[in-house]
């Protein structure tokens, strides 16, 4: 049977090995977009391939993905779950099982190395939220200032249609 302690260093080796996985895909990823791509001989090939860039193009530029986003979705998401996870984990079996408590030094050092940058973009993600929050505020203040003008503007607009028709009434009383 596996001990606890075996399955918290088989998690940490299999974290590790995805890790370098993740990191030579990026490697490549980056290879990829700046080696130069070879020149095709025939014009109906080129014209093709213009059409097919163009496209790919126009659809990165709707979708808007960067590498900032391809980051957080690949590195930084994992890496706040993979700590939150951890740190959770060793503190059930920290209760359970004694054999934890006896390493907790070792566990506690890996909670932290993975809590530094967790933390980190934890808190820039925050700060972006914070922003969007506050633009969003800022936003409803314009907006309710408007609705409040444009009621304004149609109240003292409906005050001088009504006092025009009193003043049309009352001269057209007097003539009579």
């Amino acid at each position: 049977m596996i001990e606890w302690i075996e399955i918290l260093e088989i998690l940490a080796v299999l974290m590790a090995g995805m890790s370098v996985v993740l990191a030579l895909g990026v490697l490549v990823a980056f290879a990829r977009r700046m080696l130069p791509q070879g020149k095709p001989k025939v014009k109906l090939i080129q014209e093709k391939k213009i059409e097919k860039e163009t496209k790919t193009m126009s659809k990165e530029a709707k979708e808007g993905v960067t590498f900032n986003d391809i980051f957080m979705f690949m590195i930084a998401v994992p890496l706040v779950l993979l700590w939150v996870g951890f740190a959770g984990f060793v503190i059930h079996t920290g209760l359970n099982n004694s054999a934890v408590l006896e390493n907790i030094e070792a566990y506690t050092t890996l909670i932290a190395i993975l809590g530094g940058p967790a933390l980190l973009i934890i808190k820039d993600a925050l700060d972006v939220w914070k922003q969007e929050q506050a633009e969003k505020t800022a936003f409803y203040k314009v907006k309710a200032q408007a609705v409040i003008d444009f009621n304004d503007a149609a109240q003292k607009q409906a005050q001088m249609v009504e006092a025009k028709a009193q003043d049309q009434e009352h001269k057209m009383e007097s003539k009579k």
